[in-house]
Order: structure tokens, then C-alpha cells, then sequence
């Protein structure tokens, strides 16, 4: 049986302990369409997650060009999802296609 005293520790405990800034994650989408990123600048917090979906009928990619992310290929209709982990400005593009690209912020 849970005491009052065992429940204010579990209390104090969680309270003291460090919360992970991917807690308070958002979701965002990027959408691929007309072989283009839209939209073509997103700016996000460190923890949120984006969701690169395919509407086009050609395969892309959304490559990091310092390599923090990579969806990987994306055929039409296929989408996939990166987590930020970090601050700082992050320009990606299409490994098939290199004239596609987009830039995320994230703070």
C-alpha cells in the first residue's frame, strides 16, 4: 500500500528530477510536392519532430548536408519522421534531386 510519505518522496523525486527536452516534443510535416519542400524554411524547437511526406510520384530524400538527418528514400506516397536534437540551422536536400532544398531552425 502507498503511504503519504512514500507518495511525497515519488513526488519530490519526479519534481527534482531532469525533465528531457524531447518531452515536450511537437510534431511538423514537410510535404514534398511539385518537386519541392513545402514549406522551404521551418523553424522548430530542439525536441520537436518532422514529418517528411511524399506526394510526389518521383522518389526523394531529405538529407541533412551536415549529415544530422536523413529520411532515407521516399516513394510516392511514403513519408518519414526525424527528431531535432540540437539548436543551430540545418539545410537539407533531395539526394536525387539536389536543386530540392530546405532549411529547418531550430532553437
Amino acid at each position: 500500500m502507498l503511504t503519504k510519505r512514500m507518495l511525497i518522496a515519488a513526488v519530490a523525486a519526479f519534481a527534482l528530477s531532469p525533465v528531457s527536452a524531447f518531452a515536450a516534443g511537437h510534431a511538423k510535416e514537410v510535404r514534398i510536392a511539385g518537386f519541392a519542400f513545402g514549406p522551404a524554411e521551418l523553424t522548430v524547437k530542439v525536441g520537436d519532430t518532422i514529418t517528411f511526406i511524399n506526394g510526389d510520384g518521383a522518389p526523394h530524400t531529405a538529407t541533412a548536408t551536415d549529415g544530422s538527418f536523413d529520411t532515407g528514400r521516399l516513394n510516392a506516397g511514403d513519408s518519414a519522421t526525424v527528431t531535432i536534437t540540437s539548436a543551430g540551422t540545418f539545410e537539407y536536400v533531395c539526394s536525387f534531386h539536389p536543386s530540392m532544398k530546405g532549411v529547418i531552425i531550430a532553437e
